[in-house]
């Protein structure tokens, strides 16, 4: 992720037994939260401790120690701080509660890319983000008036007016190397398009119309890269933009700052930020967050006051005085250049990442280890997806999940 982290595994524990004046309920019932160690947890489990009676652990080992936590019946945790992937195993077996009710009663002002839903209740609450967002050289698209794409088809055509005009090596880069690079980037573009990964019992369902028009933008993008695009990863893209070799990429966001840094990039100042090109449905960028859960083996009464501690805590006062601390999805956040992207995705409907679906991890595989025949001509489209297909089944037929 993006935010900055702490080396070597830490646990702090911060307790208040006294309200401060950031909250605004004195909180009587007794909470504990475990997350990571990181600054924008410092800053969310500081405004939790506020209300009084929280007592917060800041440990880099969080992920292993959340299972057995949450399992204990009751929970030795109230609070939990997960991501896109440590949130699975928690689900997998049941130990964080649904929250439809408690954003009911308390969490009308959340914006919709907070609630993370899974089978179509919110069992999470983001509060910060890291995506794939659209990069580009303003002085560039200026020089040639090309406005700024919003979809890929306008990124092609912008492709070609800056591939005529020789003012860089390519027009565009992409996090194309094969492996899981490779198999994001159908994702990102594949959910753009509106396209589901699974039928019934976790079989796949990608070898589809929109599977094949994914394959097929991804492949007409190939051309205005570097032909070497399949050892093409995030790093070789940022550094290509800081070299002033390519004029465009959608690139993650956390890689948006390194533009500026004088000490490596020729381009200080002239690359600009905005949402992921949006796919017939909606930005093609996956969001991979940071939020909160809420342990199931607890009472109602507990989960109540954990999630008013919460909200007080993911408000704007908090944001404000940490604003710098993360790409916040929360009110109060002020964009700086480098996050613009990022917000406009996330505001925009960008999915979250779909690790709660059960094959997404085999899924995620096949695509990484099988697109590549196709960029390369060895498949056709149909070819290729029916090839990936059957790699997943292997997979997950092996595992159980089939």
């Amino acid at each position: 992720m993006m935010y900055k982290k702490i080396a070597t595994a830490i646990s702090i524990s911060l307790i208040s037994s006294s309200v401060w004046a950031g909250c605004a309920f004195e909180n009587s019932t007794a909470l504990k939260s475990l997350t990571a160690g990181f600054d924008a947890w410092k800053a969310v489990t500081g405004a939790m401790a506020e209300c009084g009676n929280v007592t917060s652990t800041l440990d880099q080992e969080f992920k292993d120690k959340q299972p057995d936590a949450f399992a204990a019946n009751p929970s030795l945790y109230q609070i939990g701080g997960v991501s896109n992937g440590t949130m699975v195993p928690l689900l997998n077996a049941g130990t964080i509660r649904p929250l439809d009710d408690l954003v009911s009663k308390y969490g009308s002002h959340l914006k919709p890319s907070q609630l993370i839903k899974v089978n179509g209740k919110v069992m999470a609450i983001a509060m910060m983000v890291n995506n794939q967002h659209f990069m580009y050289r303003a002085d560039i698209l200026s020089a040639l008036g090309i406005p700024v794409p919003t979809t890929y088809l306008e990124v092609l055509s912008a492709s070609e007016k800056i591939q005529d005009s020789n003012l860089v090596d390519y027009p565009l880069g992409g996090t194309y190397k094969a492996g899981w690079n490779l198999g994001e980037e159908f994702i990102n573009n594949y959910l753009g398009n509106g396209g589901t990964f699974f039928g019934e019992g976790n079989t796949p369902s990608i070898n589809n119309e929109v599977g094949v028009a994914t394959l097929n933008v991804m492949k007409s993008l190939t051309q205005y890269m570097d032909p070497e695009y399949l050892v093409s990863d995030s790093t070789y893209v940022q550094q290509q933009f800081q070299q002033g070799k390519i004029a465009m990429a959608n690139l993650w966001a956390s890689r948006a700052a390194a533009m500026d840094n004088a000490e490596e990039s020729q381009v200080v100042g002239k690359v600009k930020m905005s949402s992921a090109p949006l796919g017939a449905a909606q930005p093609s960028s996956t969001n991979w967050w940071d939020g909160v859960v809420l342990a199931s083996n607890m009472t109602d009464a507990q989960a109540d006051a954990a999630f008013k501690v919460v909200m007080e805590a993911l408000d704007a006062e908090m944001v404000q005085a940490n604003n710098d601390a993360a790409v916040w999805l929360v009110d109060g956040y002020v964009a700086g250049d480098a996050a613009a992207g990022a917000i406009a995705t996330a505001n925009n409907g960008a999915a979250p990442y779909p690790s709660s679906e059960p094959g997404m991890g085999a899924m995620h595989s096949a695509l990484g280890n099988g697109i590549a025949s196709f960029l390369t001509g060895e498949k056709d489209a149909r070819t290729a997806l029916a090839d990936i297909e059957a790699a997943y089944t292997t997979a997950a037929t092996e595992s159980g999940l089939m």
